[in-house]
């Protein structure tokens, strides 16, 4: 399946640096390519959060998370398990994941998105996301393009529109190791 278009531009700001608005599942995602640093602290630097809060990746497959996580037997299997709803799985981290990624953390936060827009964008630029709420740190997520343009628009290099899932909260957050909830989505 060849990417539309935008999605194609788009991945291509996030190969060379760019910080993209995307839909997710609940509301409008930041993204950029999670192997560059200077892309990682401008996204830190955006949201005016702490270099230590550590970021979620999304993948359109398991398969593009390979090298960004390092599953346990136990973590696997949680991952290769369906659920109703999107969940975002803790998991240790692999030897690709950085110290801005994981928040100096051993674990890293990953979700395969079926979201239409965000898994598009994600097989465009042939790897997986940062993805983190389009917003100022403490301030109410994005819910559509119109939204992010008129919050954060002259600090991003391109937005995609489209519509978000519809879900009203953000996706739920387990330990893959335990099933432990963190965030109820």
């Amino acid at each position: 399946m060849t990417a539309n278009p935008l999605l194609r531009r788009a991945a291509r700001v996030l190969r060379a640096g760019g910080i993209v608005a995307y839909p997710t599942e609940a509301v409008y995602g930041l993204g950029c390519n999670p192997d560059d640093e200077a892309a990682l602290r401008r996204l830190i630097a955006i949201k005016g959060r702490s270099a230590r809060a550590g970021f979620i990746l999304i993948a359109a497959t398991a398969g593009q998370l390979q090298g960004w996580i390092a599953p346990t037997a136990a973590e696997q299997r949680r991952l290769a398990s369906p659920t109703r709803t999107p969940v975002t799985w803790v998991v240790r981290a692999g030897a690709r994941a950085g110290r801005l990624l994981t928040g100096r953390r051993a674990t890293v936060a990953v979700r395969i998105t079926t979201h239409p827009v965000a898994a598009g964008l994600c097989r465009a630029a042939g790897m997986p996301l940062v993805s983190t709420s389009a917003n100022y740190h403490g301030r109410p997520p994005a819910r559509t393009a119109l939204g992010v343009r008129r919050r954060l628009g002259r600090e991003l290099d391109l937005i995609v529109p489209g519509p978000t899932g519809g879900r009203l909260r953000p996706s739920e957050i387990r330990l893959a190791a335990t099933g432990e909830v963190l965030r109820r989505g």
